[in-house]
């Protein structure tokens, strides 16, 4: 019996391990198409960035353009873990689909994904905890317990698609609703005082020499600071591949969550959604270009830039209608609510062994 048993282990074992054999040569067979790949965008001086008033709102790509700059290694580590999404996409869906460039419109050739059915990717549900760093040089900057709670709640609602507003996605796209199978758990709140009034986008809120917040545990769980960034900026993300001494999000107070210090029409914690988007290695959904500049996402249409407000549909660009309603672009928080299938395999890929955000699962 002992011997049966023995031998039952080790063809478990051996099967086991073929399988793994089988899954890393079959992504090592994978070919992709990286023609279209860049990391540095036309964002340069922030004018083509999502304005409300006198405002700006996501500067994300400013900040990526900036550290391209500084950081020589950067943009081969940022077309690496490109590559690297691309084929775990593509390893997953049948014969290989989805490994080339993609431009949108639904269809089932590119990108990182998007216009097929979804295929398990073997990551189950991804765990994400939260730190949030408020940084406060009065009392509303120095936002509740409750306006926290308030994010954390909308994260949930927007990347499970099982917020309320989902139901006015047009027929169009209704198909491409994804949820991404991600949820966020509030693992920690620092607050700290401080007699400075506006941060900026140089990261000085991310490290105590310069009074800030050191980051926490950046392999494995997700930093939002929460100070006033200055010149109406909402918020900024750091991108896959970035130090992890900088890695999190930033976002204005007034701009997180939904109730408490909240400033219209951006008071429904779709910032955060939108720089979590980029945290877990999302373009704009315009691509940061015109209309032959992707945003790697099959199933997103091409656009020719941000749309604003809150846009009519059908919002026609580059011979295609606008997913105004993405995450992704810069409506009004009202305005937006969904992440196609191709987004939620272009953000899953990266939780992936070997990916920039494993630590996430291990």
């Amino acid at each position: 019996m002992k011997r049966v048993l023995l031998a039952f282990i080790a063809m478990t074992v051996f099967f086991t391990a073929c399988n793994n054999d089988n899954e890393i040569v079959r992504m090592q067979e994978v070919n992709v198409d990286m023609s279209d790949f860049y990391a540095y965008t036309d964002s340069q001086d922030g004018s083509n960035e999502r304005v409300a008033g006198q405002g700006k709102h996501c500067v994300s790509m400013n900040v990526l353009n900036r550290q391209l700059d500084t950081n020589p290694g950067l943009y081969q580590k940022m077309f690496n873990i490109e590559k690297n999404a691309r084929k775990f996409i593509a390893a997953k869906k049948p014969d290989h689909a989805g490994g080339g460039n993609g431009n949108g419109g639904g269809d089932d050739g590119g990108g990182d994904g998007g216009g097929s059915d979804p295929v398990d990717d073997g990551l189950g549900v991804i765990n994400i905890p939260v730190y949030v760093h408020v940084i406060y040089s009065n009392s509303n900057e120095n936002i509740s317990d409750a306006q926290i709670n308030s994010q954390i709640s909308v994260l949930n609602a927007d990347f499970n698609a099982t917020n309320n507003d989902a139901n006015g996605v047009p027929s169009e796209f209704a198909g491409l609703v994804a949820d991404t199978d991600a949820n966020f758990t509030l693992a920690g709140v620092t607050r700290k005082a401080s007699s400075r009034t506006e941060w900026g986008t140089r990261d000085d809120m991310k490290f105590a020499s310069k009074g800030g917040v050191d980051v926490v545990n950046p392999e494995g769980a997700l930093n939002i600071w929460v100070c006033n960034i200055g010149g109406g900026i909402l918020g900024y993300a750091q991108f896959p591949g970035g130090a992890s001494s900088t890695d999190g999000v930033v976002i204005s107070p007034q701009y997180f969550g939904t109730t408490g210090f909240v400033s219209a029409p951006f008071d429904k914690g779709r910032t955060a959604t939108h720089e979590v988007g980029h945290y877990l290695n999302l373009r704009h959904i315009w691509g940061d270009g015109r209309c032959k500049q992707d945003d790697f996402v099959a199933d997103t249409p091409s656009s020719d830039g941000p749309n604003y407000g809150c846009p009519s549909y059908p919002t026609v660009n580059c011979r295609s209608n606008d997913m105004t309603m993405n995450y992704m672009d810069y409506t009004n928080d009202a305005c937006m609510y969904m992440f196609s299938t191709g987004q939620k395999e272009r953000m899953r890929a990266i939780f992936a062994s070997g990916g920039p955000r494993e630590g996430f699962t291990l």
